[in-house]
């Protein structure tokens, strides 16, 4: 890692840490809907709560590993803070008058994409005609990016056989009872190069700029209490900022919160180092307008959006350290 990234990361790390810890009575329970089950991807908010950050910023935090789209719900009605969710979520929202913003960019590339095995070819979004595609739900980030292909290909669901099959993917992909599934670029390929499956992919990413996986507070949650905001985004990026410096302390430390990681330890610890490439940015935490504005014209062409919204009302950079 260069020398200029190691600086700036210890320079955030300084700048974050706080004045010492605060007594259990005094913290603020926060309910974290996380929108997936517990795993490495998710080891910047382990080291943030293992290490004591959650904690100093004045929050006791649980992680709630439901759906994503019912955090959006959940924020939308003021009863949770926080959540995470893929930013093309926080557009389709704002596009319904939910009241949720982005507070915090956590991935920087967007990590859906489309795997064949090495037998079926996926040169470009057009070769998806006709397939049997295995998705997790019609719903949420790996949905979007899949219409976000199909868009770019000319197509339509109807020129598919859409399958929804949960988190079986690559059992659903290797048994044949789909030709292809949706999947994130940092989980499911690793674990095809540790078992030794070739395959082919398609990167949603190479086609359409769509934003990823961010912090999301409400508006109600601002207005309340914006120093809340500013300390829960400053406890989340000490953790990131401690995962890009030491990967193997975040790895060490996801052990005690993923149940069997050390079964699955050489893929899982892929899993990690794909997932810090697609984090690692100059200024960790930082949304940029025009990828937003990107995304969101994106959706509305593909008719996932009624409506566009100005972009100053889906994110904001005011609660960044």
């Amino acid at each position: 890692m260069r020398l200029k990234h190691l600086l700036s990361l210890l320079i955030l790390s300084l700048l974050l840490i706080g004045c010492g810890g605060k007594a259990e009575s005094d913290l603020t329970r926060v309910n974290l809907p996380m929108g997936y089950v517990a795993n490495v991807q998710f080891s910047p908010f382990y080291l943030a709560a293992e290490r004591g950050y959650f904690t100093e910023a004045g929050f006791d935090v649980n992680f709630d590993y439901r759906w994503e789209t019912d955090g959006i719900s959940l924020l939308a009605a003021d009863t949770i803070p926080f959540a995470i969710a893929s930013g093309d979520q926080v557009i389709q929202a704002r596009s319904q008058g939910l009241p949720v913003v982005a507070v915090a960019a956590w991935y920087q590339r967007f990590p859906v994409a489309i795997v064949s095995l090495e037998t079926l070819p996926l040169d470009s979004p057009t070769d998806l005609a006709g397939l049997r595609i295995g998705i997790p739900e019609t719903f949420g980030a790996s949905y979007i990016g899949l219409r976000a292909l199909l868009t770019e290909a000319g197509l339509t669901e109807a020129d598919i056989d859409l399958r929804v099959i949960g988190y079986t993917q690559l059992a659903a992909l290797t048994s044949g009872s789909v030709d292809a599934v949706v999947v994130y670029t940092n989980n499911a390929p690793a674990i095809l190069e540790q078992e030794g499956i070739a395959y082919n992919i398609l990167y949603v990413a190479d086609y359409a700029n769509m934003v990823s996986a961010v912090l999301v507070t409400s508006d109600m949650q601002i207005e309340r209490d914006p120093e809340q905001v500013r300390a829960f985004v400053g406890a989340f990026l000490h953790g990131l900022a401690d995962v890009l410096a030491d990967p193997d302390a975040a790895f060490e430390i996801s052990h005690r919160y993923i149940e069997g990681l050390a079964e699955n330890a050489a893929a899982q610890r892929a899993v990690l180092e794909a997932s810090i490439a697609l984090w690692e940015a100059p200024e960790p935490g930082r949304l940029n307008a025009d990828l937003w504005a990107e995304a969101q014209q994106v959706m509305f062409e593909a008719g996932l959006i009624q409506q566009t919204v100005p972009v100053e009302t889906l994110f904001t950079n005011d609660f960044l350290p």
